[in-house]
């Protein structure tokens, strides 16, 4: 066999092809980077002179010096040739804005970044486990309203708050800086507690199918400790999550630029956020191919775990999936939760949201102005109404892209897996000033940046739901009765997959907003005096000591919007399930149409075995 051909064939395989797409999209993501100065259609050249020195007059020579000393004559593909050659030699190159070598800023970034992610990840965990312990006691589920209302609080609001309650009122943490483990407390709580809202509405999601198995009421009758129960539960849903908390933990890292600059933290992503506003090129290069690198790692290591849990079931077709059951909310919830969004927005838009009423500043809730007034004497109310329409339109118009793009991924698990690794670690504000440097700042641009790396928590989902399905034991017997790979495709993958995924997907919509707000706090969103909610949570932040209501009314009126997305997804999927038909499995289980809510599996060894013999075993080998 000749040495093409050896390679065509190990180009072939799953884990190669995935290799390749990391490797193309990881270069398509530096490329583009490195053309950040010549995209923004600023001269390069002033940009670092403004950032070396703010008082130097910006004369034609002083110009071309730096333009000679930088090699921008060279053009951008010459700069990145020479970038690259030095990358393979160790060397991130010189900073254009400090002369010093980019490594040991990106190495003293990075370690800040991942330490305070490892603190915000041990608070999301710790509410992780505080949201599914009363699913795991009470043996059901539940709506999960409050975990979607907690994952939808903006960080930089909870940053802002955190840093005047236990910094400036209580004088307790450290304000801001980088010093020892007490710098770390306050931004750690402002990114763990959102973020554990979401692992813990995940878990707790998949958590009630799996408690009413057949298995899990032969254990309790065998008399097997709750204890081992629960860890048997946790164990079999973990598997198509993994990925989530592998993406979760570097979106932790990357995506705290709007943390790190309320707390004035020297990580990684403030690190790059400087570096692309002064188009310091090598510094915001190596700042991203650190961050990227992390992704990869972070993904690579989620997929080894993934397949450790699912041992040889995965590839035996040994897999049985339990039926999706999402618990239902009281009415009364979505309702109220309903009533009070529309209520809100449906007054606001009856008012006016530009009308400046200077003498009218910062005013208290009163029944001239229901939600006060902001730092102009603008009414909050009526911003918040005439703001829900671009906000929450695109909001869901970035999810609905983002939802069928991780479904039609969702089968190509190798393109899936390597492009959703690079896509998740780049950090939003970074996209958004690529984004911002091409078509301007703007809502269209924000809502473009945040579509574009919005998709891989749901692409990964998608695919692992994918394969299991695939590997499960009735798609075993379907295929073995004849039945047609369209038939297989319509009837049970697509409904198995489709309908988990949406209810996730209508779990990242705050998500989705509140990355849109990031931007728009950052100033690459919406532009004043547009109501848009994120460019409210700016506007409001200088002074949320003295009038917290402005800043309050789109954060509440985003946890709203999740309580209300997660309830009502629970409707839809139930109502769904029950209208959608069945497709007997033949099973003793007599499952109908096969949907899964997270994924699970027995072994082959377990499945053929009766269920009298199933309660001495583990559910997960």
């Amino acid at each position: 066999m000749t040495l093409v051909a050896r390679l065509l064939k190990t180009a072939r395989t799953p884990g190669s092809r995935a290799g390749l797409t990391r490797l193309g999209c990881l270069a398509a993501a530096l490329a583009t980077v490195g053309l950040l100065p010549w995209l923004s259609g600023r001269d390069p050249a002033l940009t670092v002179l403004r950032a070396r020195s703010a008082e130097q007059e910006a004369t034609e020579e002083a110009l071309s010096a730096i333009r000679e000393d930088l090699g921008l004559g060279a053009g951008p593909l010459s700069l990145l040739g020479d970038w690259a050659s030095g990358l393979l030699r160790g060397d991130l190159g010189t900073s254009w804005v400090s002369g010093t070598d980019v490594l040991p800023s990106v190495v003293a970034g990075l370690q800040v970044s991942l330490s305070l992610m490892g603190a915000a990840l041990g608070v999301a965990l710790l509410i992780t486990c505080v949201l599914v312990a009363p699913v795991l006691v009470r043996g059901r589920g539940s709506a999960g309203s409050f975990a979607a209302m907690l994952a939808a609080l903006p960080e930089f609001l909870l940053a802002t708050l955190a840093l005047l309650v236990g910094g400036v009122w209580l004088g307790w943490l450290p304000t801001s800086g980088w010093v020892g483990p007490q710098y770390m407390v306050l931004p750690a709580l402002a990114l763990g507690i959102p973020a554990g809202g979401l692992l813990g509405r995940l878990v707790a999601d998949a958590l009630p199918a799996v408690l009413e198995e057949r298995w899990v009421e032969l254990w309790r009758g065998a008399g097997v400790s709750q204890a081992r129960i629960s860890a048997a539960a946790l164990r079999r849903v973990l598997p198509p999550l993994v990925p989530q908390f592998g993406m979760v933990a570097v979106g932790l890292t990357g995506g705290a630029v709007a943390v790190e600059v309320v707390f004035a933290v020297p990580g990684i992503g403030r690190t790059a956020l400087g570096a692309a506003k002064s188009q310091d090129l090598p510094l915001l290069q190596g700042s991203v191919l650190a961050l990227l690198t992390l992704g990869l790692v972070a993904g690579a290591l989620a997929a080894l775990v993934r397949r450790r849990l699912l041992g040889p079931a995965l590839r035996d077709a040994g897999l049985t999936l339990p039926a999706a059951r999402p618990v239902r909310a009281h009415p009364a919830v979505p309702v109220a939760l309903g009533v009070v969004l529309l209520t809100c927005i449906g007054w606001g838009l009856l008012r006016d949201p530009y009308a400046v009423d200077t003498t009218a500043r910062l005013q208290a809730p009163s029944w001239a102005y229901p939600l006060g007034t902001d730092g102009l004497g603008r009414d909050v109310l009526a911003r918040l109404g005439h703001g829900a329409a671009s906000t929450v339109g695109t909001a869901a118009a970035v999810c609905l892209v983002s939802l069928l793009l991780a479904l039609a991924l969702g089968f190509l698990p190798s393109v899936a897996a390597g492009s959703s690794d690079i896509a998740n670690a780049l950090p939003p504000v970074i996209v958004g000033i690529l984004v911002a440097a091409a078509a301007g700042p703007g809502t269209g641009g924000a809502a473009l940046a945040v579509a574009l790396i919005s998709w891989p928590p749901l692409a990964a989902h998608a695919a692992a739901l994918v394969q299991e399905v695939r590997a499960s034991t009735f798609l075993h017997a379907q295929r073995a009765i004849g039945a047609t790979p369209f038939w297989i495709l319509t009837r049970h993958v697509l409904p198995s997959v489709t309908a988990p995924v949406a209810r996730h997907a209508l779990l990242r919509l705050p998500g989705i907003a509140l990355a849109l707000a990031s931007l728009g706090f950052l100033g690459l969103g919406a532009q004043p005096p547009a109501p848009e909610w994120g460019l409210l949570l700016d506007e409001s932040r200088a002074y949320v000591e003295r009038a917290p209501w402005a800043a309050l009314a789109p954060a509440v009126a985003l946890a709203v919007m999740a309580g209300l997305a997660v309830s009502l997804a629970a409707y839809a999927e139930r109502d769904a399930g029950g209208a959608g038909g069945t497709a007997r499995t033949g099973s003793a289980s007599g499952r109908g149409r096969f949907a899964v809510a997270f994924g699970s599996f027995r072994s082959p060894k377990e499945s053929a075995q009766g269920s009298a013999n199933e309660s001495l075993k583990e559910p997960v080998r």
